[in-house]
Parts: C-alpha cells; sequence; structure tokens
C-alpha cells in the first residue's frame, strides 16, 4: 500500500481525469452532487469558495497495493482501507470521492478530497508525506498487506560499503527531521549520530543551493539518498515543524519549563529508535534544574489555591 500526495487548484481537471475512463468505478461519495461529472465538479467548486485565500484547494491521493493483495482487494474492502486512510490522515468533515481504477496490474483508487471543509476551515497538509507513510505502513501491518521493496523494507545489515551507509544515513534522517526545528537542531542530532552536513552555495554568495551527507568516509548528494532530502525539501520541512510547535505547544511562564527540554528529549526519542547505529545523549540542557523549576512552580499553585480557600 503506497499513498501519494498531490495538491491542484483544479477541481475540473481532478474530477475529469479520475472518472475520465471506462475503467473508474465510484465506490463512495461524500458531499457532493453525483449525477454527472459537472455537478460534482460544481460542488466541489462551491464550498471551496468559503475560503477563497487557499490557492490549492484540491486534495487528490492514489492509493496503490501490491499485485500480491490482488485477490483480497474488492470494492467494499479498498473502500474500508480508503476510508480508515482518510481519517487517519485527518481528512474528515469535507467532501470526498473515492474512485477505484482497473486499467492496471496493481489494484488502486483514488481520492479526490475538498480542503476546505464544511465550515471553511483548511485541512492541514503540515507533515503531510511523512504521515501518509507511517499511515500506510500502519494499515499494511493491520491487514497484513503486502510490503513493496523501498527503502523502508531493505535489510541494512545484508549490504555492504557505500550502499549501506546510505541506508543509515536514510533511516537516521527520517527518524530525526520530524523531532526538530531548524537547521541548528537538525545539524546537532546528526552530529551525535556521526553524520556531516556540507552545504553548496550559489556562486559567491550565501545563498544556499544543496546539501550533502557525510559519514565514514562517503558522502552523497541529498537527493541521491531520496528526493525528500533535497536542501529546499528539508528546509520546507523544518519551517513547518517550527510553525507546528509554535501553533501546537505553550507553556505557561510560572511553570518554569524550559522548551530546550522537549526538543533534546524529542530528539533523543527519535535517534534511539535506530537501535545499534546510534548512541546519542542529549547534553547542554541541566534537568535537575529545570525540575527544581517545576517543583518551584507546583508549590506556588498549592499556596495559591491555600490563600483562595482561606478568604472564602
Amino acid at each position: 500500500m503506497i499513498g501519494k500526495i498531490v495538491k491542484g487548484r483544479s477541481f475540473k481537471g481532478c474530477v475529469s481525469y479520475v472518472l475520465g475512463t471506462k475503467e473508474a468505478t465510484l465506490l463512495t461519495s461524500e458531499g457532493v452532487l453525483t449525477t454527472d461529472q459537472k455537478a460534482i465538479i460544481n460542488s466541489f467548486y462551491m464550498q471551496s469558495l468559503l475560503n477563497p485565500n487557499l490557492s490549492k484547494c484540491v486534495g487528490h491521493i492514489p492509493l496503490a497495493f501490491s499485485p500480491d493483495d490482488k485477490e483480497r482487494m474488492s470494492d467494499q474492502f479498498m473502500e474500508r482501507l480508503a476510508k480508515e486512510y482518510m481519517k487517519a490522515m485527518g481528512i474528515e468533515n469535507t467532501q470526498y470521492l473515492i474512485v477505484r481504477h482497473k486499467n492496471t496490474n496493481h489494484p488502486h483508487c483514488h481520492i479526490v478530497f475538498n480542503r476546505v471543509d464544511n465550515d471553511g476551515k483548511t485541512i492541514t497538509d503540515k507533515n503531510d508525506r511523512y504521515r501518509n507513510e507511517a499511515i500506510c505502513k500502519q494499515l499494511k501491518d493491520k491487514y497484513n498487506l503486502t510490503y513493496g521493496k523501498g527503502k523502508e523494507n531493505i535489510n541494512i545489515q545484508r549490504l555492504n560499503g557505500a550502499e549501506k551507509t546510505k541506508y543509515e544515513i536514510y533511516h537516521t534522517v527520517r527518524n530525526i527531521l520530524p523531532k526538530v526545528k531548524n537547521w541548528q537542531q537538525f545539524e546537532q542530532a546528526m552530529k551525535q549520530a556521526g553524520i556531516s552536513l556540507e552545504y553548496k552555495y550559489k556562486g559567491q554568495t550565501d545563498e544556499v543551493q544543496g546539501i550533502s551527507f557525510k559519514k565514514d568516509g562517503n558522502s552523497f548528494k541529498g537527493s541521491e539518498i531520496d528526493r525528500m532530502f533535497s536542501y529546499s525539501r528539508l528546509d520546507m520541512q523544518l519551517n513547518n515543524n517550527n510553525q507546528n510547535r509554535q501553533q501546537q505547544v505553550s507553556i505557561p511562564r510560572e511553570t518554569g519549563v524550559n522548551l530546550a527540554e522537549s526538543i533534546v528529549s524529542g530528539i533523543a526519542e527519535a535517534v534511539s529508535g535506530l537501535g545499534g547505529f546510534l548512541d546519542f545523549e542529549p547534553s547542554g540542557y541541566d534537568l535537575n534544574e529545570a525540575e527544581a523549576l517545576r517543583q518551584q512552580a507546583l508549590e506556588r499553585k498549592k499556596k495559591k489555591k491555600k490563600q483562595k480557600g482561606i478568604r472564602h
């Protein structure tokens, strides 16, 4: 099971593509008139007007399955998988189509959804590519679906030399990247893993054009390891991480808890997931001091509650 995330501006082009073949079967839909393609397109378009500032309001996710699972892929089972995938991805409270195609050897369907939900809010795409991979893996494990031969399933221990190093770098980046919010934290965590970063600059300027990873005397361009590891895509991911942290993490001042603690701990958890590849210990932050501050904050809260009870 593999999902490919696509975002666009034209419901007409997307709907015409997924429904414009004799091999297309509309499995299910929600919130759209399905009398004909024009009605479907108009339904999507009218809801998108609730949030005119969202330029790419079209969500399109093809879900492909292994030919080895073809016998199991009834329309009902494929629809069930697609719906579970959507729910896990946070694609809810919005219009959608699930369309099956039978024009290839591998079973697949297309999810078309409105990124403007029924309340006019945007369905987030933060970290969607990483969430997509994790959710596909969860569903494959849950329903015992066939794994492909992608990078995630390569047995690193059977590799040698530069090829083994390349896959070690791949897994290290994949595990660390979601846990850090800027280049400084990313470089620090990679250094702890024994991997150094080198940047390629445009001419004599400070503008970064590319990135390479070095380990055990081997060097690879980011895009050689994975197309998601080019400098521009890594930079985009780090910016998204930073925005998410600012939106989701709000720590009251009186708690005395330093955000650095959670960040460093997060990096340590990510790196520890690589088992024998890494030996990472966070440094530069006094956890005992943080604990003392936390205890002080709790004592102040207890004191305030006690005083409040006396006044009453």
